[in-house]
């Protein structure tokens, strides 16, 4: 197994800036925006995000919740392995907010869809965008694209994208792993 850096905790940086920056673009001061990171690798994102919002670029109010879409994805019952859940921690109405998806890796889509069903049990959003690090644009299944996307990186599928965070594997890096 080989792996090469696509991004270093730098370019990471720099990228994290770049979006941040968007968003307040397409959403000013966040009153009618919530930001809600995909259970378990786009916590990490999510919470950079907002920090970024919060410590750099002065938003006053950040709402962000963590949704967990294990049980709502339709190859729920189709694998050996035993799944893990994640906990859901929403603690506030979507009801006509405008939702920002926030994970780590967009690769066919089917983690979308699930949490586009599982964001219904909090309401109906107004608007749901999605933010992603890493856009693999030749895997999708289903016909979901980013808003907001870091990088986008043409790899083939026996190739993986690994993101890793500093707060989880000690390390801001993304590597294509080659198997």
């Amino acid at each position: 197994m080989s792996q090469k850096v696509l991004l270093n905790a730098t370019e990471i940086n720099i990228i994290l800036n770049r979006l941040a920056c968007q968003l307040i673009e397409n959403h000013l001061d966040f009153k009618e925006t919530v930001l809600i990171g995909i259970q378990p690798r786009g916590v990490y994102l999510a919470e950079r995000i907002k920090k970024l919002l919060i410590e750099e670029y002065a938003i006053e109010e950040i709402r962000l919740g963590y949704l967990d879409i294990t049980f709502y994805r339709d190859d729920f019952r189709r694998t050996e392995k035993t799944l893990e859940a994640n906990k859901t921690k929403i603690d506030f109405v979507v009801e006509n907010k405008k939702v920002v998806f926030i994970d780590d890796v967009l690769y066919t889509g089917r983690s979308i869809n699930a949490a586009l069903t599982a964001v219904q049990s909090f309401g109906r959003p107004e608007e749901v965008e999605l933010l992603c690090l890493i856009d693999r644009r030749f895997s999708r299944h289903l016909p979901i694209q980013p808003d907001y996307k870091g990088r986008q990186v043409d790899a083939i599928n026996e190739e993986k994208v690994k993101v890793c965070w500093k707060e989880n594997e000690g390390e801001d890096t993304v590597y294509l792993v080659k198997s």
